[in-house]
Order: C-alpha cells, then structure tokens, then sequence
C-alpha cells in the first residue's frame, strides 16, 4: 500500500472511531467538534512524509492527536501508531519513547489508577512490538544485503572465468593459426604441398576454436549453461582433450610429447578443466614466444593431487624487445596468460610457478589438489 493510502486509510479510521463513540454512548461523552476532527486530518495527512521526516512527522502527529483528543476526538489514535512504528523502524528510537512518554503523561492526568496501569502496559508491549518488528526488519535486511552481495560476488567469478576462457581459446587458437599463416605465404611458391598442409591446419584448427568460443559464449546467454540447456557445442575440456592440443601445436612445427606419471584416474570437473586450460595457455606461449622447436607435457597423479609440468627446449636468452612479447632472461613478461593459469590454480586451493627450467628454456609447473 502506499502513503496515501495509509494516510487517508488512518483518518478515516480515527474519525470513524471517534464519532462511533460519541455515538455509542449518546449523551454521556462528548461530541467531537470541528476543530477536533480538522487536527485528526492534519495528523493523517502528515503521514504522507513519514518516511522522509520521521522525527518531525511524529511530533505533529502526537500533538494533533492529543489536541483532537482534549476536544472530544477520544480514539483516533490510528495515525499515531502509524508514525510511532515509523520512527521506531527509521531507528529513532529516543523520539519514539519520548512521544510514549508525553502521550501517557498527558493520558493519565486525573484518570483512575487501574486506567493508569492498563495503559502502562500497553505501551510497554506496544514499545516490545515495534522493537520486534525492527530487528526483524533489520535482520531482513541483512539478509538482502548478503544474497546480494554473493551474487555479486557469483557473477563477477563467472565473468573472470569467461574471460580466462575466452583469452585460452583465443590465444592459443590464434597463435597457431599466425603460424601456419606465415608458413603458408613463405612456402606458397616452392613447396605448395606443405603450404596446402598448412592452410588445411588452420581451417581445422579455426574450426575448432569457432565451437569452443560458441559454447563459451552460450554461457552468457544462458546462465544455467550452454544454448537452450543443451548439450555443449563441443566436448568439455579436460585432460583426455590433452592430444587435441598437442596436435595442434605440432602442426604448427613444434614437437610436444604428452606423458603420465602416476595411478591414472578420473579428476573433479573443476580440475579437470583448469588442468586442460593451463596446458593449453602453456603451449600457446610456446607456440608464440619460445626459440625452440619442442615442448612437452608431464601429468603427476598424486595420491593427493594433480601436478603439471610443461617445459620446452628454447633459450631464456632472447633479449626482450619492447612490445614484441618475446621472453627474456626471467622468461614472459606477466601478462593475462601467466595470470589467468595463476588465477585458475589458485581458485582450486592450488599453485602455479612458472620461470626458466633447470634445463633451459621455460617451464611451468601447477599443482591441483584433486
């Protein structure tokens, strides 16, 4: 209901009552004059800012109420209720308990003892229940503030791993597609075989990233998963996808072995993935910066986890140039590939260390509790 509603519902409740009454009880009350029932419509019409000036709304409402009241408006108490909850919920407790103060004050002179107990006693529960009614206000409160905030908090994590996802997919497919672009154009007269090889490559491998960007964008669409719920446009990454992307890198000249160590066994969806990305992030840099020729890929089953090591033969000698990416003597530059296989491990309760091997080149090394 809105406040004009409540305000015009509360003057004519307390102008019901009071004339009901004088009605009532014929000729032994007394009938409530004009000026009594203009003060009840001022008492209601003030619940119109309640909201805004609780305090002051409160004030004008007491007293009006207590002015129509002496003039023979007895009952109409409806709007005082009203703007006493008000100030009560608004947190205003003081001004509350004063207006309970000077309204028993005003009430009780030269009433009967046992009306002066009665009503003691109802504004001590009436005082309880508008303490009840703000704690629990206070509590839902609290409670709003809290689902809001984890949802909050809930899309911002999906939108980190849709970008973590989206830059892999990328990257990685992108890094290949340059390279054998480039090898496309510097065969393409002599050897067009091996330029033919390389356009196939990069139609497969533009194929491949084209369904795993739909089904990474068809979680944007729907949040409770692929396009209309259904299958996904492409199967779920993880470790058994691991040959997909080492093929891919080999089709770009690099020669990556892809090993296991250890009881091999079923992984946790999440770490199933993350240990597929993290991979996949590791050879696109190799593809784009390393100055070797092979890479490979070494899974560690653990009894309490997953560990991974991806390594390659290139130097960590190649001066960094500005802007072109290329590692240096302390490997890559941090950039969002480092920092999204971080990222990843680290929402998983594990860790990422990525630098040079102790062989040479580059390495890194992630470990997944599973």
């Amino acid at each position: 209901m809105t406040d004009a509603g409540i305000a015009a519902l509360a003057t004519a409740a307390d102008i019901a009552f009071s004339v009901s009454r004088h009605q009532g009880h014929g000729q032994l009350s007394r009938q409530p004059g004009v000026f009594a029932i203009l003060l009840l419509i001022v008492a209601g019409a003030a619940l119109l800012v309640r909201r805004r000036y609780p305090r002051a709304v409160l004030a004008v409402v007491l007293a009006a109420t207590l002015g129509a009241t002496a003039l023979g408006a007895a009952n109409g108490w409806i709007a005082l209720l009203v703007a006493f909850f008000t100030a009560v919920l608004g947190g205003y407790r003081v001004t509350a308990i004063a207006s309970l103060v000077i309204g028993y004050g005003v009430s009780v002179w030269r009433s009967p003892l046992v009306f002066d107990l009665l009503l003691l006693a109802g504004l001590v529960t009436l005082l309880l229940v508008a303490e009840l009614s703000r704690a629990l206000n206070a509590r839902s409160a609290a409670d709003r503030q809290g689902r809001a905030e984890a949802s909050a908090r809930l899309a911002s994590e999906e939108r980190l791993a849709i970008a973590r996802d989206l830059h892999d997919v990328v990257a990685h497919s992108i890094s290949v597609i340059n390279v054998q672009a480039n090898t496309a154009l510097h065969l393409m007269d002599r050897q067009p075989e091996r330029a033919r090889e390389a356009l196939t490559a990069i139609r497969e491998v533009s194929g491949q990233a084209l369904g795993e960007l739909g089904t990474v964008l068809g979680t944007l669409r729907d949040v409770n998963g692929p396009v209309g719920g259904g299958a996904p446009l492409t199967p779920v990454p993880g470790v058994a996808r691991l040959d997909e992307l080492a093929a891919r890198a080999r089709s770009a000249g690099f020669d990556v072995s892809v090993n296991a160590e250890g009881p091999v066994r079923p992984l946790p969806a999440g770490v199933d993935a993350a240990a597929y990305r993290i991979v996949q992030e590791a050879l696109t840099n190799t593809v784009r910066h390393s100055a070797g020729r092979s890479a490979s890929v070494l899974l560690r089953y653990g009894r309490d986890g997953l560990e991974i090591e991806v390594g390659d033969d290139g130097t960590s000698t190649v001066p960094d140039a500005p802007g072109s990416g290329r590692r240096g003597a302390a490997g890559p530059r941090p950039g969002n590939g480092l920092r999204g296989m971080a990222e990843r491990a680290r929402a998983l309760g594990g860790s990422l260390d990525a630098g040079p091997g102790p062989d040479g080149g580059f390495r890194v090394l992630a470990r997944l509790p599973a």
